[in-house]
């Protein structure tokens, strides 16, 4: 796969004002042709200086035949989906024009240069973990973590239970709001646990729904109520992150950088 890192590694050769020269930048050319466009290689001349500086030539990669333009404007960060949408073309180049104009190009797409990490959370309320991820995604804030996420989202409605973790998910019968009156059949996790106990005794059901139970893939990221458990390394037999509940943007987002530079390192 070709998928440059730089839209200004980009130029488009539609004329020729300063001769047989190129942006200093460049190494690629998106170049009209009667049949459509082609995608060249720019092989620099050598002991060039300036801003546009003479070739010594050009190497076809995509041939017009080959090469798609991606009919919307993209924002260009989120190279995971653009090389999900080049899959989708059914070219075996795309091209995309970003919401700033600049233009970059899928050669060969191919998802397995990316690293997938498992992102395990649930619902109700709001996967905040997972949203979070999926917004910073879109905003282009993991481009250079060539990462791919895989979603497992657990609904704890669908328990079995008769009393549930707390009113903010909204359930009618929750820990935080209710008096229990003794066998009931509870959603909860270590912290439930532990407040029942103190509480009422152990006379409950507890089925565990706290994210950090769910890992069957590594690695990867999860959250959890328990501070003591945040952070990155092995969980049971699984490597991965775990951040707060309240986890912010910026924590999710340093906890991804750091969980897959650590895994890679280990690989």
């Amino acid at each position: 796969m070709i998928f440059p890192r730089f839209c200004k590694e980009v130029g488009y050769a539609s004329t020729r004002p300063c001769g047989n020269q190129v942006y200093f930048l460049s190494r690629y050319l998106i170049h009209e042709t009667g049949q459509g466009h082609e995608v060249l290689e720019v092989i620099p001349g050598p002991d060039q200086k300036g801003l546009m500086r003479t070739i010594a030539g050009t190497r076809v990669l995509a041939g017009a035949g080959e090469v798609s333009w991606y009919p919307e404007k993209v924002p260009l960060q989120n190279r995971a989906r653009l090389v999900r949408l080049a899959l989708d073309s059914g070219s075996r180049c795309t091209i995309f024009t970003g919401h700033d104009e600049h233009i970059t190009f899928v050669l060969d797409p191919d998802l397995s240069f990316f690293q997938t990490l498992s992102v395990y959370d649930v619902i109700p309320p709001r996967p905040s973990l997972s949203a979070t991820i999926r917004e910073l995604e879109e905003a282009g804030m993991f481009a250079e973590l060539d990462v791919v996420f895989e979603h497992t989202l657990r609904d704890i409605s669908q328990i079995d239970a008769d009393v549930y973790p707390c009113r903010a998910s909204g359930f009618l019968r929750t820990l935080d709001a209710d008096l229990l009156l003794g066998g009931e059949r509870v959603a909860g996790c270590l912290t439930a646990r532990e407040l029942l106990k103190e509480c009422y005794g152990n006379e409950f059901l507890v089925t565990d729904i706290c994210p950090l139970s769910m890992v069957v893939e590594e690695p990867f990221i999860t959250r959890c109520c328990r501070k003591e458990r945040e952070g990155i390394g092995k969980y049971g037999d699984r490597f991965g992150a775990v951040v707060h509940w309240g986890a912010t943007p910026c924590d999710i987002f340093t906890a991804v950088k750091d969980v897959l530079a650590a895994w890679r390192e280990c690989r």
